[in-house]
């Protein structure tokens, strides 16, 4: 949130309890709906899930749960590296997990590859 306002975004909470959106933003006329996730580096990528899980219930109907058509980007803050990154729904086609790629693949791989610079909005120390 606090990277958010720092750009300008005015934020809205949704109010009540299990809501698919975390944080309605606008900036400059548009609005989003953000889910927001932790993510960890991992192997030089920032890893998150895009989905909520339900396995830890007694009898799932289902396991995973995509956001798609319930939201509009993931806000994703890394706290070992101390940054925030925004990811249009658009961009992430996985259900398990996702990844923000630091540095480029060893094999040269540029396709279906989101390098995590193109994602970055904010660098913040939280202590």
């Amino acid at each position: 949130m606090v990277a958010l306002q720092e750009l300008g975004y005015e934020i809205y909470v949704p109010w009540g309890e299990n809501t698919r959106t975390d944080l309605i933003v606008a900036r400059n006329g548009k609005i989003s709906r953000l889910q927001c996730k932790t993510g960890r580096l991992r192997q030089d990528c920032v890893i998150f899930r895009p989905c909520s899980t339900y396995a830890h219930h007694a009898n799932p109907k289902v396991i995973r749960r995509s956001y798609h058509g319930e939201i509009d980007e993931f806000a994703v803050y890394c706290p070992e590296l101390g940054r925030v990154y925004l990811i249009p729904i658009e961009d992430v086609d996985s259900t398990a997990q996702a990844r923000l790629r630091l540095k480029l693949p060893r094999n040269g791989q540029i396709k279906r590859i989101r390098m995590a610079g193109a994602y970055e909005i904010a660098r913040i120390d939280v202590y």
